[in-house]
């Protein structure tokens, strides 16, 4: 028998979140449809190729992309994240290789692949909390600079008392645009910048490494640090199971 993720705890809690989006039905396989997801999850393995204990690969596949489709797996991600601790917001974007079978579509872009320095690549913007635990993300292709996506992550993110970024977010109008947001920005400047960077709170940009550590534990699935899926949906569906399995211990507990 393959190696599982779930124990009863963990799968009696996530089974009725799953139930509270109200978009699947309580059926006693769903258990073992969840441990061929996750499998895949962890081993980044083709779905034909997924061990038979977990059920026929194209039913466990069918109801994945059923699932992707109804969001529920984003929605299972957004009630656990309901738990966070919003006093700073750490955000970074972390590019991920998208394997040729990933970018066999008529047009690549719309799911969110593009081309950058390594590749056929996919971007995912996150914001994490004081706790480094995720509270948004988004997805899109690699060569998109992580400013682009810095006010929108900023906006769907619970609101905080300050933002920190890198030097990749240096611009005034972000800056500005999280003081709209009643938020310090903790954002330094590029060395060529002559303003420089006697406001920066240091002490707090130390802790942005908490953003950095998230993409390191989700990027311990083989899934999620090369990309396999087609489709962005189905992608983003597996970044946030895996987001959702680091919020997991803390409803556990």
């Amino acid at each position: 028998m393959p190696r599982l993720m779930l124990t009863d705890e963990t799968w009696n809690l996530l089974s009725r979140i799953m139930l509270l989006t109200g978009r699947i039905y309580s059926k006693p396989e769903h258990r073992m449809t969840m441990e061929g997801i996750l499998f895949r999850l962890r081993t980044g393995i083709p779905w034909r190729d997924l061990p038979p204990e977990f059920g026929g690969w194209s039913k466990v596949f069918r109801r994945f992309n059923l699932w992707s489709q109804k969001g529920v797996m984003m929605e299972v991600f957004t009630f656990l994240s309901k738990l966070h601790d919003s006093e700073w917001l750490f955000i970074d974007g972390s590019i991920v290789k998208a394997h040729q079978d990933s970018t066999n579509t008529a047009d690549a872009s719309a799911q969110a692949v593009g081309k950058s320095r390594g590749g056929n690549t996919t971007k995912i913007h996150l914001a994490v909390d004081s706790g480094g635990l995720p509270v948004h993300f988004e997805l899109s292709g690699g060569q998109v600079n992580d400013i682009v996506h810095a006010e929108s992550l900023i906006s769907a993110s619970p609101e905080s008392e300050m933002v920190v970024a890198d030097k990749g977010y240096d611009s005034e109008a972000l800056r500005e645009f999280v003081r709209q947001k009643n938020a310090k920005p903790v954002i330094p400047r590029r060395d060529n910048n002559k303003q420089g960077n006697e406001d920066i709170d240091w002490c707090m940009y130390r802790y942005r490494h908490l953003v950095e550590n998230a993409f390191m534990k989700i990027k311990k699935y083989r899934a999620i640090s090369t990309r396999y899926d087609k489709l962005a949906r189905n992608y983003q569906a597996m970044v946030a199971l895996a987001f959702s399995f680091m919020w997991l211990p803390v409803w556990v507990d």
